[in-house]
């Protein structure tokens, strides 16, 4: 009887798949497609174009459906990619704890689908009700022609990002109520771009802070740029912890100045130093990606880096501030030519200074292969006499330190004027100013070390006759060359800066850079794709220090 059974079985299967070749053989395609799992029953022409206006419904219609009733995997098969967005909204109801989940489509534009969600979140007894916005986008199915919902972890939540998940249970880390200098309170409502910043100083400074743990729904993210776990982004407090009080560095006033200067340009970011302490006064971002490029950044400073390269000259007994740097219109070091900005008319008579204001690329190129200088000297003077990149900064909060690193060929001239090889960001520009106007070079920090007892970075910093004679070359920068127009309004008070444009491959237009001081407050802006330095990333600089200033 068990051989009847078995070919009864059999039998059956064949009839099914014979009488039902088309959905047979539609599913197994859809099965192995990647393009989700099967939400059609009816034998159907594999469709080209984009979804029309039916289909959109249909399947918006269909992975709502099942997202409400939590059949995670049911949901995940109107997409693109079944198996990630399986996984995520499985976690939704499981790890998150989301529950009464109701979801209001509103009106497509075209295969785009705004909607609102409203649903529960519940915790050991805690719930809180949860409403946000989102939007998914219908497409066409590569292999199976179906429309599915374009997979984004922003589809379940629009601040999840590739490798987030929701998590809903006791903080990792008790909250802090972060304070500036003078004890104004810091959130991220009033200077939204702390927001990251003061995540991860939550995270870092829960505990010391003397704080205790809440429960909350969090997105828990995948490593940082550092290879280090990231900071949670809390979405939604069930039962307030204990804040603990930190402590920073930042100047409200200060801050709030920058956040509103980095609006006013896409991609861009600000530091501001107090230079006789290293004290952090802002960092502000006005990034799509959310990362702390001010902090983090490592992209070529373009003229700023002169800064560096005239110390060198002048502490290497190549020249100093009066001393010759022709201007010519070219120059060539090892079969490269470089030349200036349009415009610029040559000076064979100019001095350091002359050439330093005016921003000329030759005249730093000409005399990089002076003797005594090496391939070396460069990365010497930065490491040595500014604190740059030896990896060894601890400001509170993850950050990079700047590189320049010590090259021959080409580049060591390029390098000279903040291209080639060299990477930085504005927290290392701002410290770079702070030690050409001081001499000394104090590491910049967000939190101060007595919290928990981290070592800050040294450099012997610079001779005294050379910070006198930068901090001359950038005061007459400020009022008689290239970053004169955005630093005219600032009145009274010791003023310098230097300007910098920074070309990127692939990108049509150069990277803003500018650095400046006024009083006891250095900053340094950069935009990407800003133009020149005194176009995006002057203005912000010219706000900071009117601010600080």
């Amino acid at each position: 009887m068990g051989k009847g059974v078995k070919t009864a079985v059999i039998g059956g299967v064949f009839a099914v798949m014979v009488g039902g070749a088309g959905y047979g053989v539609y599913n197994i395609v859809s099965a192995v497609s990647g393009d989700g799992g099967s939400g059609s029953s009816a034998a159907t022409t594999k469709k080209s174009g984009p979804p029309d206006e039916g289909e959109v419904e249909e399947t918006t219609k269909s992975f709502f459906a099942a997202w409400e009733k939590g059949e995670a995997s049911q949901a995940a098969s109107y997409t693109n990619n079944a198996e990630e967005a399986g996984a995520l909204l499985t976690a939704y109801g499981d790890d998150a704890r989301v529950g009464d989940v109701e979801i209001t489509p509103g009106t497509a534009a075209g295969t785009t689908v705004p909607f609102t969600v409203k649903a529960t979140v519940s915790f050991d007894g805690k719930s809180e009700a949860l409403s946000y916005k989102s939007e998914l986008t219908v497409v066409r199915g590569q292999t199976t022609g179906r429309a599915l919902v374009d997979w984004k972890p922003s589809v379940v939540h629009p601040d999840l990002k590739e490798g987030d998940t929701l998590v809903t249970g006791e903080s990792a880390q008790p909250p802090i109520e972060a304070v500036d200098r003078d004890g104004t309170v810091l959130t991220k409502e009033e200077y939204p771009s702390l927001g990251p910043i003061l995540d991860t100083l939550r995270q870092k400074y829960g505990e010391k802070a003397g704080g205790t743990p809440g429960v909350e729904l969090v997105i828990r993210h995948a490593e940082g740029a550092t290879g280090e776990p990231a900071a949670d982004t809390p979405l939604l407090t069930l039962a307030e912890g204990e804040p603990g009080k930190l402590r920073t560095t930042l100047s409200a006033g200060v801050q709030a100045a920058a956040e509103k200067a980095v609006q006013q340009y896409a991609e861009s970011s600000v530091v501001a130093v107090k230079p006789s302490t290293g004290e952090v006064l802002a960092v502000a971002n006005h990034r799509d990606d959310g990362f702390n490029a001010a902090f983090q950044g490592r992209v070529a400073p373009g003229s700023t880096m002169k800064i560096i390269t005239a110390a060198m000259l002048i502490d290497n007994g190549v020249t100093s501030m009066t001393g010759p740097a022709p201007c010519p219109p070219t120059a060539t070091w090892q079969s490269q030519t470089f030349k200036n900005i349009t415009g610029m008319k040559p000076n064979e008579g100019a001095s350091l200074a002359d050439s330093f204001l005016r921003s000329c690329n030759t005249a730093f190129i000409k005399l990089i292969d002076e003797e005594p200088l090496t391939d070396a000297s460069l990365t010497q003077e930065a490491q040595e006499r500014f604190g740059l990149g030896r990896d060894d900064w601890k400001t509170g909060i993850a950050s990079f330190d700047g590189s320049v690193p010590a090259v021959a060929g080409p580049d060591r001239a390029a390098n000279a004027i903040g291209q080639g090889q060299v990477q930085m960001n504005p927290l290392n520009m701002a410290s770079v100013t702070a030690t050409a106007i001081t001499g000394a070079f104090r590491q910049p920090y967000l939190v101060s070390p007595d919290l928990d007892g981290r070592q800050l970075a040294q450099a012997k910093g610079l001779p005294a006759g050379t910070a006198a004679q930068l901090k001359q070359m950038m005061r007459l920068t400020a009022t008689q060359g290239t970053a004169q127009e955005a630093m005219s309004g600032l009145g009274g008070g010791d003023i310098g800066a230097k300007t910098g444009s920074a070309e990127v491959d692939g990108n049509a237009t150069s990277d803003s850079w500018f650095t400046g001081f006024r009083n006891d407050v250095a900053a340094a802006a950069m935009a990407q794709q800003g133009g020149h330095g005194g176009d995006a990333a002057g203005p912000i600089v010219a706000a900071v220090l009117r601010a600080g200033g």
